[in-house]
C-alpha cells in the first residue's frame, strides 16, 4: 500500500492534476467528505488529509510514503528523514515582510533600530533577518497575522502573500521578499528504499507532468 499525505485547499487542488497524470484518482472529495482516508482508483494507494504543517511529520515517522508540502512548512520543519526530490511549481506565493503604510521600514533597518515581527515561521523569520544584520524580537503567532502591526504588538509581520488583497485590505504593505514559495514532493527516505518499485514510477511521473 502506498500512502500519499495531502492537505485541503489550493495544495490538494493543483496536486489532483499531477495524480491523474499517474493515473491515480481519489474516491471522494476531501471538501465535501469527512473522511480522512480516501480511497483512490488503485487498490494499492490511498490519500490521508492532514494539517498542511503535519505533512511533514506524516512522512518523516512513515505515516505516509510520500506527501506535499509548501516550502515554508519544509523550512520550518527542517526536513529531516525526507527526501525532497521534486519541485512541483503549484501553490506558488512570496513570503514578505510587511509593515503598516506609516512605518518607515527601510529608515528603521538602515537605523539599526530592534523590530517586532510577529509570524508563523519563526525559523524562517529568524534566519532571513539574521542574514541581514537585522536585530528582531520575534513573536509567534498562528493566524490573523495583519492585527498584529494594526495594535501595536508588532512592528511587522513576516506572512505569506498571494494577491496582496488581505495585505490592502487591512492597511499593510509588503516591503521586502523573504523566499519564493511553492509545494515541494516529500518522501519517506527508508520507504523509498523498501517500496521503490512502486514509489519510483511515481516520482518519474510526477517529473514528467512537471516539465
Amino acid at each position: 500500500m502506498i500512502t500519499i499525505a495531502l492537505s485541503k485547499g489550493r495544495i490538494f487542488d493543483e496536486t489532483v492534476p499531477l495524480l491523474k497524470a499517474a493515473g491515480i484518482v481519489t474516491r471522494e472529495n476531501p471538501e465535501t467528505s469527512r473522511k480522512l482516508i480516501l480511497e483512490t482508483n488503485r487498490r494499492n494507494v490511498r490519500v490521508i488529509i492532514v494539517r498542511a504543517t503535519d505533512v511533514p511529520t506524516y512522512v518523516q515517522f512513515g505515516g505516509a510514503d510520500l506527501g506535499v508540502a509548501g516550502k515554508d512548512v519544509l523550512d520550518e520543519h527542517g526536513g529531516a528523514g525526507l527526501y525532497t526530490p521534486l519541485d512541483l511549481k503549484i501553490a506558488k506565493c512570496r513570503m514578505m515582510v510587511a509593515v503598516r503604510k506609516d512605518f518607515d521600514y527601510i529608515s528603521a533597518v538602515r537605523q539599526g533600530a530592534r523590530l517586532k515581527v510577529a509570524t508563523k515561521y519563526v525559523q524562517t523569520a529568524r534566519e532571513h533577518f539574521a542574514s541581514k544584520g537585522v536585530h528582531v524580537d520575534l513573536i509567534k503567532l498562528y493566524g490573523s497575522m495583519e492585527l498584529a502591526p494594526l495594535t501595536g504588538l508588532a512592528d511587522a509581520i513576516v506572512d505569506l502573500v498571494s494577491t496582496g488583497a488581505t495585505l490592502k485590505a487591512n492597511g499593510l504593505v509588503a516591503v521586502e521578499e523573504v523566499v519564493q514559495i511553492s509545494s515541494r514532493l516529500v518522501v519517506n527516505q527508508a520507504a523509498l528504499k523498501l517500496k521503490r518499485e512502486q514509489l519510483q514510477p511515481l516520482i518519474d511521473t510526477f517529473a514528467r507532468a512537471v516539465g
